[in-house]
């Protein structure tokens, strides 16, 4: 019993039994990060054995932790879901990252904690980990983490309509059709009210705010024109000769005649192109611009042979703090650029520098139609799809 053949069987055994104890703490790991990342319940024993958690960490773009509820506010930048366990004693590192290399080679961001570094696939590679994220989920020596980063969706994901004719809800509830299953969840209404109209619960839309309705002159009549509430004149009868309809002027509040916009017209190039005139009015009048409205962040530019007008930027507002309000030499580098702020009812187009050049209309791009800088953090920009100032994209 004594022989040494005996005790090598017996060490072999031992470290057998070690290096599945390990795996397994490494498996359950696995198995609640992927329930998490599908929105499901892993349940096993190994999740209180070996103290395994999983939860999501949201940042902006600034690396702060925010929420991760992208209905009652901004959506955030970076989100994050992260799986830990137990540490482990000292002197199991080297055995857990054997581990890792053998069966997980693929997964660079799973390994073991030694702040602030993430060491994944034995001492392959190794990863630093944010510290407000350490500070938040609490990370500590030894740890197994699982850290993946993954975008929420825009696009809306179409699923197969079940029936729900025979499902009846309780009062105040609304049926709806989620994780593939029918619900009843608490009215939720995100509606935005503009002007001066205010939510009413009972017929759920958008009315008149009867708490704004100004005293009006003699002879005038409050009215709610474009969400806003305007005096303006009776409407009185006003004849006007063929081709012309009855507009009411906003700036004199009296109804004139114009040209029927919806008459066909000869497009004709525009020999003069004249500034748009100035809109006055009293104090107190409300006034409206009758042309396209620019910000003061953009030229309007008219179009010779359409004679239509539009906006685009005005890199000399560079300087004006409303258009961009830090130092422009602060937003420079590998990894900050300035840009434009395009919205979709902008003319890209107009602009020459932007000549087959993709502008991008996403969450990561401003639409304030203002002077921007992207921050890529701890990446670069695209310098060859970036062009000063209009447009800025990381890589």
């Amino acid at each position: 019993m004594s022989s040494p053949s005996q005790r090598i069987i017996q060490h072999e055994t031992e470290y057998s039994i070690k290096k599945a104890d390990l795996r397994s703490i490494a498996e359950c790991v696995v198995s609640s990060q992927n329930a998490a990342m599908y929105g499901e319940d892993f349940v096993d024993d190994c999740i209180e054995r070996y103290e395994i958690s999983s939860q999501y960490v949201c940042m902006n773009r600034s690396y702060n932790v925010v929420s991760c509820d992208t209905e009652t506010g901004k959506a955030p930048t970076y989100n994050f879901i992260i799986t830990t366990s137990s540490p482990l004693p000292t002197n199991e590192y080297n055995n857990m990252l054997e581990i890792l290399e053998q069966y997980y080679p693929d997964a660079g961001t799973f390994g073991v904690f030694i702040s602030p570094d993430l060491m994944s696939a034995g001492s392959v590679s190794r990863r630093a980990i944010p510290q407000k994220i350490i500070n938040f989920v609490n990370l500590t020596d030894g740890q197994l983490v699982y850290i993946m980063q993954y975008k929420i969706p825009e696009a809306t994901i179409e699923y197969p309509v079940v029936d729900g004719s025979d499902i009846d809800c309780p009062p105040n509830t609304m049926k709806t059709y989620r994780f593939g299953r029918w619900q009843c969840i608490e009215y939720n209404y995100k509606t935005s009210c503009t002007g001066d109209t205010i939510w009413d619960e009972v017929s759920m839309q958008c009315v008149a705010d009867e708490t704004r309705k100004p005293l009006c002159s003699n002879n005038q009549t409050a009215v709610l024109i474009d969400n806003i509430w305007e005096c303006v004149d009776p409407f009185g009868d006003k004849t006007c000769p063929e081709g012309m309809i009855a507009r009411l002027n906003y700036s004199a509040l009296q109804w004139e005649c114009i040209e029927d916009p919806n008459a066909t017209k000869t497009i004709k190039k525009c020999d003069n192109v004249a500034k748009a005139p100035r809109t006055r009015g009293g104090i107190g009048a409300t006034l409206r611009v009758r042309s396209v409205s620019c910000t003061d962040c953009e030229m309007a530019v008219v179009d010779e042979e359409t004679c239509a007008t539009y906006c685009i930027p005005d890199p000399s507002k560079l300087q004006d703090s409303t258009c961009y309000g830090e130092a422009i030499e602060e937003c420079s580098g590998p990894s900050r650029a300035i840009y434009f702020g395009f919205s979709p009812k902008s003319r890209i187009d107009g602009v020459e520098a932007l000549a087959n050049v993709t502008i991008y209309l996403d969450r990561e791009h401003s639409q304030n139609r203002k002077f921007n800088c992207m921050d890529c953090g701890m990446g670069e920009i695209d310098t060859e799809n970036s062009i000063f100032p209009y447009t800025a994209v990381c890589k």
